[in-house]
């Protein structure tokens, strides 16, 4: 893998892996760089973990820095944002006060005017209730950054408590609006429509919580998180069963139990 290398994606958006691999975070963490061509600055999304050698692979291909936005504040996208803004004088915008850098707060509704770009910021909580996804127009590209809302690979966790279900379901549809724009996810590859994605993603949560109904109904209403996902992710690694538990967790408390 080329860990730190950038990669063009789209015409404004390059990816630097970091590394940080791992089943939750698949090859790694994707902070971008968004600029128009021609911009003699940059706006990161996502610096990502605080390791200096990622963070000075993304120095070196951002240039001078506007801002960093972060779609959420988990610690593989979070922690090495404050390091990094410091270190190339730019603020940190998020959701979440306790993980900007500077005075500016970042929600539903704003727009980021930097970079030659103009990001539109959608409030997409779900996966984390400080979740954010970021757009960019038809001119710059016609691509939506969606964090952890929806990966380039597989699905993601409803982190319960913080996250929920209901709020994952609206946003899914609301991300499934965009068609075919490009996702730039926050970990894996691109993909080619997020009208498709989000689709995808709306099925297979639906057929989940057809499992966990059926579950309940064999080990009883009271049955507890863990015995759900034994039964009901009996096919999946079970290094990953903690990470399921939070989501069945958040399954059962959108069923009412």
């Amino acid at each position: 893998m080329n860990y730190e290398q950038p990669r063009a994606v789209t015409r404004t958006a390059t990816v630097v892996l970091a590394r940080n691999p791992g089943p939750m975070t698949l090859e790694g963490t994707n902070t971008w760089v968004l600029r128009e061509p021609g911009s003699d600055e940059s706006v990161v999304i996502d610096p990502g973990p605080d390791d200096r050698a990622h963070l000075d692979a993304v120095r070196a291909a951002a240039g001078r820095v506007a801002v960093v936005l972060l779609t959420h504040g988990h610690p593989d996208h979070s922690a090495g944002a404050r390091t990094f803004g410091r270190s190339v004088a730019a603020p940190v915008r998020a959701l979440d006060p306790s993980h900007r850098l500077g005075d500016e707060g970042l929600g539903e509704g704003d727009v980021v005017s930097a970079a030659g770009l103009e990001i539109r910021v959608w409030a997409t909580p779900g996966h984390t209730a400080d979740s954010l996804s970021f757009l960019l127009s038809e001119e710059s590209g016609d691509a939506v950054l969606t964090g952890d809302s929806i990966l380039g690979r597989g699905t993601t966790v409803v982190a319960w408590p913080d996250g929920d279900l209901g709020d994952y379901l609206a946003s899914l549809r609301r991300l499934q609006e965009l068609g075919a724009a490009t996702v730039l996810p926050g970990h894996g590859p691109e993909l080619a429509s997020a009208g498709a994605a989000a689709a995808s993603y709306l099925s297979h949560r639906e057929q989940r919580l057809d499992q966990v109904r059926a579950a309940l109904l064999s080990l009883g209403p009271d049955a507890n998180a863990r015995a759900v996902v034994e039964t009901v992710y009996a096919d999946v690694d079970p290094v990953l069963w903690p990470a399921a538990e939070l989501s069945v967790r958040a399954q059962l408390a959108y069923l009412g139990r």
